[in-house]
């Protein structure tokens, strides 16, 4: 059995996650984290199911004025948006549209990085020294600045965006994930492994890998959050989907800045599930990050 460390819960050790699920049960913050996770997942999957609209359709352009949108009426919950389109549509749409990138970008990243720091971590040497000055300089880039560079290279597709989030992430997950293997490699556990012969690649993946992925799976959840705001950000800067119909919380923030003063609520309800959403991944990871830290866990 793997013996625990600091920064890392051991999966195998007596049932620990259970017991770290329970505690988070009990954390007030961890379930509004989670219901407002839940609730936003619910929506983007549901999507078609709420509103019988169109995503972008503008058939009801004819009633915007220059000086007025409709508000809410029959037949639009929250009124229609500055292009004459389904406002509650937009929004609901455009949480699919986020969360579908922010996760993948966020999967893709944590793939990759993961990759990295345990064939770092695990094999160390010159592995270790080429693969750590990789992520150094792409650690010395702003995240949301790298991001933007590579959608700026790729296009204006989701793929592109994906991309140029995951890209952001690697280093943080290949460093992070390196670190704790680097922690585990000295402990008495893995030298008594070395000692009798076992492989190394058992050492890495059956006990030096299940022991390191604590403090990953927290970062993974807390990224979620930034990731939201990025797809967002890259829609607002013009690089995200290319397609007017689809609807993106980023895209309806540029559209409204022109009616900020007759229909604040165009930028307010996009801008507000925005951030509510990055509240509830930061909530859930928070409180993640409180439960597996072992010296609260005794």
């Amino acid at each position: 059995m793997s013996a625990p460390t600091a920064g890392a819960v051991p999966v195998r050790a007596g049932g620990t996650w259970r017991v770290a699920l329970r505690r988070l049960l009990r954390r007030g913050s961890a379930v509004a984290g989670g219901v407002i996770v839940l609730l936003f997942t619910v929506i983007a999957l549901a999507a078609p199911l709420l509103t019988p609209y169109e995503p972008g359709s503008a058939e009801w352009a004819g009633k915007i004025t220059p000086s007025s949108v409709p508000g809410p009426g029959p037949g639009h919950l929250l009124g229609l948006d500055s292009f004459g389109s389904d406002l509650f549509t937009q929004l609901v749409y455009g949480a699919r549209q986020s969360l579908v990138i922010g996760v993948t970008a966020t999967g893709l990243g944590l793939l990759v990085g993961a990759l990295v720091g345990l064939l770092a971590g695990g094999l160390g040497g010159w592995v270790d020294t080429l693969a750590m000055r990789v992520t150094d300089v792409m650690l010395s880039i702003p995240a949301l600045l790298l991001a933007v560079s590579v959608a700026a290279v790729m296009g204006r597709s989701p793929v592109a965006v994906m991309i140029a989030i995951a890209a952001a992430q690697v280093p943080v997950f290949a460093r992070l994930l390196r670190g704790s293997m680097l922690a585990q490699r000295g402990l008495d556990y893995v030298v008594a492994a070395r000692s009798v012969g076992v492989p190394t690649s058992r050492i890495v993946f059956g006990q030096m890998l299940p022991n390191s992925v604590g403090p990953v799976i927290v970062q993974a959840t807390l990224v979620l959050a930034t990731a939201t705001i990025e797809v967002a950000a890259l829609s607002f800067l013009g690089l995200g989907q290319a397609d007017p119909t689809v609807a993106e919380w980023g895209r309806m923030l540029v559209k409204a800045q022109a009616r900020l003063e007759s229909a604040p609520h165009l930028a307010l309800l996009p801008g507000a599930c925005i951030a509510v959403t990055a509240l509830g991944f930061t909530l859930v990871g928070e409180a993640l990050r409180e439960v597996l830290d072992p010296k609260t866990t005794r």
